[in-house]
Order: structure tokens, then sequence, then C-alpha cells
């Protein structure tokens, strides 16, 4: 194939940045979206050009570093990550516009490359679960009702990849913060800081720049692993009951 890359290109993060576009040819349907960019950069360095900075890591999916903007949708025109996204969901002399993630709490760094340690910050406000330490427990110990344990691990699927801030027209936070509060609600062990938890985790939430959300549903849409938008929801009603709990 042959495409038309329209790729932010950015030096630092106090610099101006501008949109470059680049030719590109001998692009197999086979290839990743990931693979395609590799390509582009042995080209420019063969060139003697700054390569396009990107990030990846895993490239299997996992881990969510490889997320861009690619026409206007987080990840691609595919409901996967972008490491994840072959070159045959394009066409032959196509025009591909490539950014990075676009909001406040996400400055960027170089590129495609955006600082996503807002996402860190959240957790960290979290805290942690109470548990016993020593030996390990019986596996049915605590038992757990299989519909918790179901909910529990389909939150658990979050890979902090920030489709969800990239797509929502607010770039809210919620249904990441929503996923991860909801996988430890789900569980007896995270209920004596289940409170303190999400009260943290929202203040954090907000003073990182993230936007309030609107229920567009954006967020659930892009997202890879398919988070449903109710966790957002279980979040509001732990908000609300802690904020009571405390009055």
């Amino acid at each position: 194939m042959k495409l038309t890359l329209k790729i932010w290109r950015q030096s630092g993060p106090e610099d101006k940045g501008g949109v470059v576009t680049y030719p590109i040819e001998g692009v197999s349907e086979d290839m990743s979206f990931l693979e395609m960019l590799d390509v582009l950069n042995e080209g420019l360095i063969a060139e003697g050009e700054e390569p396009v900075a990107f990030d990846s890591d895993c490239r299997e999916g996992i881990c969510g570093m490889c997320g861009v903007m690619i026409n206007g949708e987080a990840h691609g025109p595919e409901r996967t990550t972008t490491c994840q996204l072959h070159m045959r969901s394009f066409r032959d002399g196509d025009e591909i516009v490539i950014e990075p993630w676009r909001a406040d709490a996400f400055p960027v760094i170089k590129d495609l490359c955006v600082d996503r340690s807002a996402f860190d910050r959240i957790i960290q406000a979290g805290g942690y679960i109470s548990a016993n330490t020593g030996s390990a427990p019986d596996a049915h110990a605590t038992p757990v009702p299989k519909e918790n344990a179901d909910r529990a691990f389909m939150a658990a699927e979050c890979i902090g990849c920030g489709a969800c801030v990239a797509a929502c027209p607010n770039a809210s936070g919620m249904l990441f913060m929503g996923s991860k509060i909801t996988h430890l609600g789900e569980f007896p062990q995270g209920q004596p800081e289940r409170d303190a938890r999400v009260v943290s985790m929202t203040a954090q939430h907000d003073h990182e720049g993230f936007g309030g959300c609107t229920n567009l549903g954006e967020c659930s849409r892009a997202c890879p692993k398919g988070i449903p938008l109710n966790v957002i929801s279980q979040m509001n009603g732990d908000l609300l009951r802690a904020q009571r709990h405390r009055s």
C-alpha cells in the first residue's frame, strides 16, 4: 500500500508542535500499525532525519503504552490497542492523521509520547488494602460470590492506556478511576478502606486537571478492553456513600 501520513511533531513539552506530512510506500496489510511506523522511522533515519517518537512496550495489547489518536479516534478504527491494529484496516492511498492523546492531564513529552503519570498518582492516592501478612491463606478461606468476582476481574482488565481520556470531549479519567475503584470494591479485602479510597482518588483526579463526566459514553466505546460505563455509576455511588459517612 501507498499511504500519506500526517503526524504531529513536537520536539519537547515547551516547544510549538505541528503536523508534518510523510508519504510512505510498500506497506503490507499484514503489518501492525506500529510496524508501519517502524518502517517510516527506518527511512527517516536513513535520510538523516529525526525519527518519530512514539511509546510502545509489549506490543501485545497488554500494557497500553502505544495509544495515539488515529484519524481522530483513540487507537484507530478498530476496538483494540494501537499495537494490535493492522494495516488491513486501511486502504491503498489513504491519508492517516496521527496525533498524541489530547488532554491537559497528559502533557506531550515529544511527538506522539505523552506523560500519563497522572494515572499513577491517582492509583497512589487510593492507598492500600488491609491484608494480613505471613503465610498465604487457603484459597477458599474468604468466600467471594461469583457475580462479584466476575465483575472485579472485568474491571481489573483496565490497562490504563488513556484512550478513555483521549476520547472524552471533557478529557475525563472517570472510566479509568471507576475501573480501579470497582475491582477493589467488589472484594471483601477492599472494604475497610473503601470510603477513604474513593474520596482520595476522586480528589486526585480533579487535582490533575481531568474533566468531569457528562455520560456521553465515548470512553467506554473507545476502551480496548470494553470496560462498561456502569463502573462510573458504582464509583459515584461509593463517593456519595463515603460523603454521607463523613458528614
